[in-house]
């Protein structure tokens, strides 16, 4: 079982800085303001040959109850419930505060092994605030820079000292190159994307049946992507809360451009992503922009409308509509599932799972070459390439060369010459015949070599 160690410490001490130097990747946002966490994240830490689970926390800090701050520190008091281990961050720089003293109080109550880590002691400035830190009680302070990697050998001894020992590489088996089964097994990446206050983290808690990841009515309350790890049905998941994406004329402060790349590059590391849109605004030009977003990017998309429940009328004919209007505002996507949901009330989440593993299995397809060859003869005599400046296109032969999306390679005369009407005929023909809705499509046009070329070059 993975050691856990859990990042405390009162708001612009470092925590996240540490944690992405321990992960060495810039996966928590960083930022002068303090409050910038607020949901705990948890990654894979490497320091040394030592290997452990590490939590960054937001900053303990007092509010009222109910507030987003107070459930700010439930989260953080459910990380150091489930941690084997603490680092209690104080600034050096900054010298020991009353929060500082009251919170130490709290961590020894945790009745855990805590590690007392005094950051920013880059330089002489953070000398006597490491030496305030012995009046915590919490034994010798430990002088780091995360930011610039130093004092890194004196918490790897440290650490050491409480972490179990685990058996020498010798004794461990080689890994065996993954199978098949195994690659069928292995979570499959989805991010929940849309604009602010959407419903995307409310969603995510009724999947996981737990408030794991803070809400509130206002807008923007996620700013970093988190990934939790879902188990439905017999299928794991691994599913990434995303901020909301505002246009971006809207967005002026830098942390929300963090927050906005960070949901970006969560789209990027996604197999399957769900675009989730309120009921009551719908199809808002924000929500085609994201939509294309993901469609150049190659993922497998699924539409997600949150809030069903106050939807008056719930018949037939309004899932028609939502069937309608989807195709009609997105046409690069012809086909993608649709799904009526409540992450509130829990309505449709089966529906939207299981379009989820449909759209991946979609997503992974691989056309028969033979299926191919005769859908392409097909579609050709149906529709014949149109002349272009009085010359006839030959279309030669097409292949796929890979999926993830299904991507496919067409030889061909003049690839300049070859209409994009003509390629979008092409791709909801083979949509409509190998069933591929709703996933990316790719048609690569490519000139097949000429054989007389040498020969004209010799004459003239």
């Amino acid at each position: 079982m993975s050691f856990t160690v859990a990042i405390i410490g009162r708001p612009n001490v470092g925590k996240s800085t540490l944690f992405n130097r321990l992960v060495g990747q810039k996966l928590a946002l960083v930022d002068d303001l303090p409050g910038v966490t607020r949901d705990r994240r948890e990654g894979e830490a490497r320091l040394g040959d030592l290997e452990f689970t590490i939590i960054d926390t937001a900053g303990l800090d007092e509010g009222a109850k109910g507030s987003l701050t107070a459930r700010m520190q439930e989260q953080t008091e459910t990380a150091i419930a489930q941690a084997d281990a603490l680092f209690f961050v104080i600034d050096a720089r900054a010298g020991l505060t009353p929060t500082d003293r009251a919170f130490a109080d709290f961590a020894r109550r945790a009745n855990k092994p805590v590690l007392l880590v005094a950051n920013k002691s880059e330089g002489k400035h953070g000398d006597a605030g490491a030496m305030e830190s012995f009046a915590l009680g919490l034994g010798d302070p430990i002088q780091i820079s995360a930011e610039h990697g130093e004092g890194m050998g004196e918490l790897y001894d440290a650490l050491s000292e409480i972490i179990p020992q685990t058996p020498d590489d010798d004794e461990v088996e080689d890994d065996e190159p993954e199978s098949e089964e195994e690659a069928a097994k292995r979570p499959i990446r989805v991010a929940i994307v849309g604009r602010p206050n959407a419903g995307k983290s409310t969603l995510i808690n009724h999947l996981l049946g737990e408030e794991r990841l803070l809400t509130s009515p206002e807008a923007g309350t996620t700013r970093d992507s988190i990934a939790v790890e879902i188990n439905w049905k017999g299928r794991d998941f691994r599913v990434f809360d995303t901020a909301g994406l505002r246009r971006r004329s809207r967005i002026e402060e830098k942390l929300e451009k963090l927050s906005v790349a960070d949901a970006l590059r969560a789209v990027r590391f996604a197999e399957v992503v769900v675009l989730m849109m309120d009921t009551q605004n719908k199809f808002e030009e924000q929500d085609l922009r994201i939509a294309d977003l993901i469609e150049r990017e190659g993922r497998a998309v699924v539409l997600a409308v949150n809030k069903w429940d106050l939807m008056e009328s719930k018949g037939g004919g309004a899932i028609s509509n939502l069937r309608r209007d989807a195709d009609h505002w997105l046409p690069q996507l012809k086909g993608v599932p649709i799904v009526a949901v409540s992450g509130l009330m829990g309505e449709g989440i089966d529906r939207l799972m299981t379009a989820v593993q449909d759209a991946y299995a979609i997503w992974n397809r691989r056309v028969p070459t033979s299926a191919l060859n005769r859908w392409f003869e097909q579609a050709i005599q149906a529709n014949p390439p149109p002349a272009v400046s009085g010359r006839r296109l030959k279309l030669n032969y097409i292949t796929q060369t890979k999926a993830r999306p299904p991507s496919f390679v067409l030889f061909c005369s003049r690839a300049d010459a070859v209409p994009q009407a003509y390629l979008r005929y092409l791709t909801n023909s083979m949509r409509e015949t190998f069933e591929l809705p709703g996933t990316p499509v790719r048609i690569t046009l490519r000139e097949k070599a000429n054989p007389f070329a040498h020969k004209r070059k010799r004459l003239s």
